[in-house]
């Protein structure tokens, strides 16, 4: 066998003593996914734009990033105008906060109004168009194409509409089951044929549409993917206590508290413990996000409930 090596070929390697390599969190070589959330202010008025939900400075990855593989935004696009979206993604989820208008990505055309969501490929750009003055709330997986340095070869499905009706009827189907006071949550999962064994609305994605009863609480939970929440609509009194430990009777222990508000958006870490409450009178209503098909898919999800 040869021996001599060129130095090219070994300046780069590096070794390491199990226990400093193993876990690089608790060595602090790398850092945890923040509590944070964004208001809906970011994009109340003004120009038509973007604007990412980005915590890449604190995840020390280029950016913009909301975590390690996912990027939220938030979109604001003004009637008669147009944006064009193209990030190096597989997928794309958008749900209509308020407005109505059209969409374009190679030979699919669809019209949309507030309350649909849209799940989207990435091979193509998309061309948005609004008939009214119109927001978004918007997640990719481009921050995850970024760190495997790839960009996609082929689409996974076709851009899918969800219609605000069927979704809110579906949603309404499931709050009114006998049972539903028996489950965890009450919320619907949007599925795309292409997806059986996740049955998620995209390979990588998963989107839940979920209701949270007047004076009910939603006990901890954690699950190893990263939430995106978003609040469609909620009254004083409710909120997320979210913490990386139980006490002995189930509950969190030294909560952080994020208190909803419509049109909030907040990043509940993965492995994290966290319950939802509503202290109202009133239904709320929200929307996470997560990359729960891909953790679904590499067995690694690890859904718990205290």
């Amino acid at each position: 066998m040869n021996s001599a090596f060129t130095p090219t070929t070994t300046v780069d390697a590096e070794y390491f003593e199990y226990s400093k390599a193993a876990n690089p969190i608790s060595a602090k070589l790398i850092s945890r996914v923040p509590y944070h959330s964004f208001a809906a202010a970011l994009c109340a008025d003004g120009p038509s734009r973007v604007v990412p939900l980005d915590l890449s400075e604190h995840l020390g990855c280029a950016g913009p990033a909301t975590g390690p593989g996912l990027c939220a935004n938030f979109i604001r696009l003004n009637a008669g105008e147009r944006l064009r979206l193209s990030p190096n993604a597989t997928s794309q989820v958008v749900y209509v906060i308020a407005g109505a208008g059209s969409l374009r990505q190679g030979d699919s055309q669809l019209d949309w109004y507030q309350g649909c969501f849209i799940a989207l490929p990435g091979l193509h750009a998309t061309e948005l168009s609004a008939s009214a003055d119109s927001r978004f709330y918007y997640v990719h997986d481009e921050p995850l194409l970024r760190y495997l340095g790839v960009t996609p070869s082929e689409d996974r499905f076709s851009a899918t509409l969800y219609p605000a009706e069927v979704a809110n009827a579906k949603l309404r189907e499931a709050a009114d089951d006998p049972r539903a006071q028996d489950r965890s949550r009450i919320s619907i999962l949007l599925g795309n044929r292409h997806f059986p064994q996740t049955r998620t609305v995209t390979h990588v994605l998963w989107a839940m549409y979920g209701i949270l009863p007047p004076g009910s609480v939603q006990k901890p939970h954690r699950h190893q993917s990263i939430a995106l929440d978003f609040i469609i609509d909620a009254p004083q009194g409710c909120y997320t206590l979210v913490g990386t430990e139980l006490d002995d009777a189930g509950q969190i222990r030294n909560p952080t508290r994020v208190d909803w508000a419509p049109g909030l958006a907040f990043v509940t870490p993965p492995g994290y413990w966290h319950a939802h409450y509503n202290e109202s009178d009133r239904e709320a209503f929200l929307i996470p996000i997560q990359d729960a098909g891909l953790q679904t898919h590499l067995r690694a999800l690890d859904i718990r409930f205290s």
